[in-house]
């Protein structure tokens, strides 16, 4: 198995790239192609003390920056991290493709570089995040500002295979995100989404409002990009807010102090329960070849657990299944 990484995408490139590289070689015993200007990885690695290990580098000295236009990675910065890198893709150079760079120029790249799945009529950003009772996957994150009845349909499809197939989810709940429950409510482009889901071969249990999705109400919920991106970025702002309170809480005062102590446990579990960084990132559904989007901010061990997404698309061949769902 081998995965392409683009070694400039992000915040902390390429330092914690190649930490957070390094790290799923050791635990997923992983082949990594690290694509992006050679000589600094190398000046990198040797500054940093790091061994590269079962790695090959590819260079390509443009770096796409959180600024560029998103078409970018097609024609002006055809030699950037990035494109290199789809193009690898696109050619078997390797299995999987993770990134942690500009979320447009990925889902450009993924789009007209790596391609549709047969069907698909557009790929969408689905990210699992975490809810009071298991793990859920919100999907469209960011990829279709604007979509039709359609698109929804085939996000709720390609989300519960996601859920079946990789987090072992039987009859995955799936629910269309609304300003009520009622299949009344909602804008033109829901309702008419309501009425084909409500129909469709997987288990669409109807709307749900925002403030139900932390409960774990479904375990797949389907918005447009512009909604499902402001429901993602409010859910992280709220919880780091709690977190940061409860950690203020505690620090108030010696008694308060030495309380913490009792539920130091609980606490624990609550942050790891909610922590982003133990996904990593978001996957592109519906493309020919896993893609992974990668947190912009992602350390070394966000980075390795966004690689581990896509080891998990490999091993449960998830690209298969949604192609052999469409087809039927």
């Amino acid at each position: 198995m081998k995965i392409i990484i683009d070694a400039f995408g992000g915040d902390n490139a390429p330092l914690e790239i190649i930490k957070g590289s390094m790290l799923a070689v050791e635990e997923y015993g992983i082949d990594i192609i690290l694509v992006g200007d050679e000589e600094k990885i190398n000046n990198c690695v040797l500054d940093n003390g790091i061994t590269l290990k079962n790695t090959e580098i590819v260079d390509a000295k443009g770096i796409i920056t959180m600024h560029d236009d998103a078409k970018s990675v097609l024609k002006e910065k055809a030699d950037s991290s990035m494109a290199v890198g789809f193009k690898l893709l696109n050619e078997g150079k390797g299995d999987a493709f993770v990134s942690a760079g500009n979320t447009g120029a990925v889902t450009v790249g993924a789009t007209l570089i790596t391609k549709r799945i047969k069907g698909v009529k557009r790929p969408a950003i689905a990210s699992v995040m975490p809810s009071a009772q298991k793990p859920i996957l919100l999907m469209d994150c960011g990829a279709n500002a604007e979509c039709r009845a359609e698109f929804l349909y085939q996000f709720g499809l390609m989300g519960s295979l996601y859920m079946e197939h990789i987090l072992k989810l039987d009859s995955p709940r799936v629910a269309l995100a609304n300003n009520g429950t009622e299949d009344t409510k909602g804008t033109p482009l829901v309702k008419e989404a309501y009425k084909l889901m409500k129909n469709a071969p997987y288990n669409f249990v109807g709307n749900i409002e925002a403030r139900q999705i932390p409960f774990g109400d479904a375990d797949v919920i389907v918005a447009d990009g512009f909604t499902g991106n402001i429901i993602l970025k409010m859910y992280e702002g709220v919880a780091k807010v709690l977190m940061n309170g409860i950690k203020n809480a505690f620090m108030k005062n010696p008694i308060t102090k030495l309380s913490y102590l009792g539920a130091r446990s609980g606490i624990k579990d609550m942050k790891a329960q909610f922590d982003y960084k133990e996904y990593g990132g978001a996957v592109l559904l519906g493309v020919r070849k896993p893609v992974v989007k990668a947190h912009g901010s992602a350390d070394a061990r966000t980075f390795k657990n966004a690689i581990k997404q896509a080891v998990w698309f490999l091993e449960n061949s998830l690209i298969e299944e949604i192609e052999k769902s469409l087809g039927e």
